[in-house]
């Protein structure tokens, strides 16, 4: 079955970038054809420097999509929420444009990975937020979080809207580079495991080697 995968953070610098190029090589280890898309990128120009470390990351060449801008639709110069972002280019975001290019990309390949930009609640405009999105299209979700001081919060806050708002919730992933103080680390990953067996039990755990630190 072919199907479209939208992965968040817990915030900004949450580790998705790495997150997303670890489940695109285990899901093509389970004999999978995978292709990674970036939902909105800023702070760049031309091309996605996320799509470019998926690639890298990987092992791989970039790839036709990449090239053509089918797997980063919509990218702006200004690193900030989209927005902003958007705002200071003076331009619109038509999110028919991410659709088109999941289409696309779904007609090649079994699974896409859909990089979110930031948070759940990363604002689009006014009305609509990141989470909005990922409802509406009826995308399951991978959340990535960590042991950083404060991610128990910022988790539990993501969770509750996911929840709220009857996302499908795939996965769970356990960035282990951020495991700087391990009585921390060990506390907030037993308690993340705990949350998810009593709200989210049909959810997975996966836990997330150390590797060099990617937003």
């Amino acid at each position: 079955m072919k199907q479209a995968i939208f992965i968040s953070g817990i915030d900004t610098d949450a580790g998705k970038t790495y997150a997303t190029a670890f489940l695109a090589s285990r899901f093509m280890n389970g004999g999978r054809s995978v292709v990674t898309q970036k939902f909105i990128q800023t702070g760049c120009k031309g091309n996605s420097e996320d799509i470019e470390a998926h690639r890298s990351l990987c092992g791989i060449a970039p790839l036709p999509e990449d090239l053509d801008g089918t797997t980063a639709p919509i990218i702006f110069t200004y690193p900030a929420s989209a927005q902003l972002a958007a705002r200071l280019d003076g331009r619109e975001i038509d999110l028919t444009l991410v659709d088109k290019a999941t289409e696309k990309l779904l007609e090649r390949y079994d699974t896409v990975l859909i990089e979110g930009a930031g948070g759940l609640m990363v604002p689009v405009d006014d009305d609509t937020f990141t989470i909005d999105y990922v409802a509406s299209r009826r995308l399951p979700l991978i959340l990535v979080t960590n042991a950083c001081l404060g991610s128990i919060n910022h988790t539990v806050l993501s969770l509750e809207a996911v929840r709220a708002r009857g996302i499908e919730l795939q996965a769970v992933v356990f960035n282990h580079h951020f495991d700087s103080d391990k009585v921390i680390a060990e506390d907030t990953h037993g308690f993340i495991k705990r949350y998810l067996e009593r709200h989210f039990p049909e959810t997975e755990l996966i836990e997330l080697p150390t590797m060099a630190k990617k937003s």
